[in-house]
């Protein structure tokens, strides 16, 4: 039991972070996030250590989010992003929930997943490839790349 306790105050806060960036509602989140905790307890002796800690618990808490959402069949959003550009000036963009879900919404999986946990999660390139099973630079590139769209459309819209 205090292993359970241990790998919960280690890793609740990154498995929410991470329901946050899907579901861009704090309470959602949380709720969310005792879900895959829960299912993690129940399916602990499934863990075979072929990956992270961290790797597995999102995994699980990314089918906790994919079943809530086949119930509740709703969209959340994300309504506020922060870009860098060139490593210097920011932009701060506020835009409505339909524009930004449809800029990123109509990124490839794998891009859209990357901004969405770099973006909102704050989990580390080496955090975010282990989480979708790709290398730390893949992951630079992919979301460099991601970033690179989105700013090419607020630079034509401003």
């Amino acid at each position: 039991m205090q292993l359970i306790e241990e790998i919960y105050e280690m890793y609740s806060k990154k498995v929410f972070l991470f329901l946050l960036s899907k579901t861009n509602n704090e309470h959602l989140a949380e709720e969310l996030t005792q879900e895959t905790f829960f299912q993690a307890v129940q399916c602990i002796d499934q863990f075979k250590g072929n990956s992270s800690v961290l790797t597995w618990l999102c995994g699980i808490a990314k089918n906790v989010w994919l079943k809530y959402l086949r119930k509740h069949q709703e969209i959340l959003s994300v309504e506020e992003s922060i870009l860098e550009i060139e490593g210097e000036k920011e932009i701060s963009v506020q835009w409505e929930q339909k524009e930004i879900l449809q800029l990123i919404h109509d990124m490839n999986e794998p891009v859209r997943e990357v901004m969405y946990l770099r973006l909102i999660s704050n989990l580390s390139f080496a955090e975010i490839g282990e989480i979708i099973g790709k290398t730390e630079n893949w992951t630079r590139v992919t979301f460099f790349r991601g970033k690179q769209k989105i700013v090419k459309e607020i630079m034509k819209d401003e």
